[in-house]
């Protein structure tokens, strides 16, 4: 406290003194110090007296307080009024063109919103991914702009989605599709005038992308951590199962280590029917090509392929099957519910075959990790199959020694849509005991309530898409072309006993002679009319410098 006795016989400011408060149980160091300073009382006596304070030493210590009072941060700062009478959030109004002075019309009234999860759809070429970036067009950038025009979200909120806690299920890359996906955020759900907000969404979206329907979640309700899983589609053409060009490196570097292997018969690719053709002799890849889409796989083949991608359902180490992650890594543990495989169809000239995966991703819920996943595993089934390799190589690929996969073209690839099974369990239980008018009742998640929509929406967007592309520019048989003409040692697990042998392990930091490099242009789901599929490119090196963090940005 202040010395009464003194304040009364002096002119001068009341000095200010610091005062020792200490915390309970705390030590010495750890106490913290008050400056109280009373209001100096307005007076008229003459400042000719007034001085320098008796301010303790610890006010003025170098680095604490200067001989004012104040914390040395303050010093030269002006008081700052830029944001006062701003509500958190809004649009800086002069770079709306509202300058100061001007007069402003009345604020729209505030309207209510609510936690909801919408179920889109999307074909992805054209777009740099699902996630919004700055300066290029991607699925959410489209959608958010949609909704801002359509009212579902305020202008107040328009130019930053995080003000909306805008979060997805699956984060697809460039140019990969989705049957289904799920974004959910805070939505105006009653908008003046509008009867159906999602059919009002839709009309300002392009039809390549499009709204399905909108649920009300729980507010506490995460779009990438409630979803327990994934179906993933991959679509190719049945020839990838016919065995590699005689003569070609591939068939070369397999017959040589063949040989050296005791009581194994290396597969003859010359007496398979395809290549035994006379024509196929001296026939260029456009000849080929040709054949290759008129050929059709028999029921053998068929049956080959299920009974190998049983190998792949359950819990396994899939590290070989990813990028960048070692053995060793907890997240290369993944569950594949179910994988199935349909009987061919004929599409035009060519015949498809689809393979559906269920799989389960643990931890981080990586979708990246999908996309790579499920490319590198069609690779592992189709080259083993075409190549005579025993299906027990699958079960190699899930131990310590790591080895080249390369991943199959991204065209095939198509994400049918997340699961929600855990929050579906916990509303159903909470619903129980509600109607479906009370405020707290919420719906479960289920795609498949849409169905008819987006069978129709796949089918023209795209399957239709995905076929032409083939049809003009044949990804496929580039890709497979690109295998056959390798003739190093990346690729000698796949052989006749299906054991990895050492000249095909890839050591850490080793240099390799002849690598597989693998090329850009297959990462690509739309290629230009004019010009075709763009100049072959390694993209190997890249994706060996990604670091952990990268690789959980990316997947995240």
């Amino acid at each position: 406290m202040y010395d009464l006795h003194d304040s009364e016989q002096s002119h001068t400011p009341p000095t200010k003194r610091p005062i020792i408060e200490a915390q309970a149980g705390s030590s010495e160091s750890f106490k913290r110090v008050k400056i109280e300073q009373e209001e100096p009382e307005k007076t008229s006596h003459s400042t000719e007296h007034e001085g320098p304070s008796d301010t303790p030493a610890a006010d003025t210590k170098r680095g604490k307080r200067d001989a004012a009072g104040w914390a040395k941060s303050r010093q030269g700062k002006a008081k700052d009024t830029k944001n006062k009478g701003r509500r958190r959030g809004t649009r800086d109004k002069d770079k709306d063109g509202e300058k100061e002075g001007e007069e402003q019309g009345p604020r729209a009234p505030r309207l209510p919103k609510k936690q909801s999860a919408l179920l889109i759809g999307f074909c992805g070429t054209g777009c740099n991914g699902m996630q919004i970036q700055p300066d290029v067009r991607t699925i959410e950038g489209v959608l958010f702009d949609a909704l801002v025009r359509a009212g579902a979200v305020s202008s107040d909120n328009a130019d930053d989605p995080v003000k909306v806690n805008l979060g997805r299920a699956a984060r697809t890359d460039a140019g990969v599709h989705a049957a289904g996906n799920l974004v959910s955020m805070k939505l105006i759900t009653t908008i003046p005038g509008v009867e159906d907000w999602v059919a009002r969404v839709n009309e300002e979206l392009p039809p390549e992308i499009r709204v399905w329907g909108s649920v009300r979640v729980q507010n506490s309700f995460n779009a990438r951590m409630s979803c327990d899983s994934r179906k993933y589609t991959y679509f190719f053409p049945s020839y990838l199962l016919i065995p590699p060009k005689p003569g070609s490196g591939f068939q070369r570097t397999y017959e040589r280590h063949a040989q050296t292997m005791q009581g194994v018969v290396p597969l003859d690719t010359s007496a398979h029917p395809f290549w035994s053709a006379p024509e196929s002799h001296s026939s260029c890849s456009m000849d080929d090509l040709v054949r290759k889409r008129l050929w059709r796989i028999g029921a053998d083949q068929v049956e080959l392929i299920r009974e190998t991608a049983k190998k792949f359902e359950g819990t396994h180490n899939f590290h070989n099957f990813t990028v960048g992650r070692e053995f060793g890594d907890r997240s290369n543990q993944r569950h594949m519910w179910k994988i199935e495989i349909s009987d061919p169809a004929v599409y035009g000239d060519t015949e498809w075959i689809s393979v559906l995966f269920h799989g389960q991703s643990f931890m981080l819920h990586q979708v990246s990790w999908f996309l790579t996943h499920d490319r590198k595993m069609m690779s592992a089934l189709i080259l083993s199959c075409r190549t005579g390799t025993p299906g027990q190589v699958i079960d190699e690929l899930y131990g310590p020694r790591m080895v080249m996969v390369p991943k199959m073209p991204a065209l095939g690839l198509l994400l049918e849509y997340p699961i929600f099974d855990s929050y579906n369990k916990k509303v159903t239980s909470i619903n129980e005991k509600l109607e479906p008018s009370h405020p707290d009742y919420r719906p479960e998640i289920n795609f498949e309530q849409h169905r008819e929509s987006i069978d129709a929406f796949k089918q023209t967007f795209i399957y239709d898409n995905m076929r032409s592309i083939e049809d003009r520019d044949g990804v496929f048989d580039a890709w497979v072309r690109s295998i056959d003409t390798y003739g190093g040692d990346d690729l000698l697990y796949l052989n006749p006993k299906g054991i990895i042998p050492a000249a095909a392990v890839i050591k850490k930091g080793d240099k390799r002679d002849n690598p597989f490099k693998e090329k850009r242009k297959f990462d690509l789901t739309s290629f230009s009319d004019k010009q075709g599929t763009p100049p072959i490119e390694d993209d190997e090196e890249t994706e060996s410098k990604l670091n952990k963090s990268r690789l959980e940005d990316m997947e995240g």
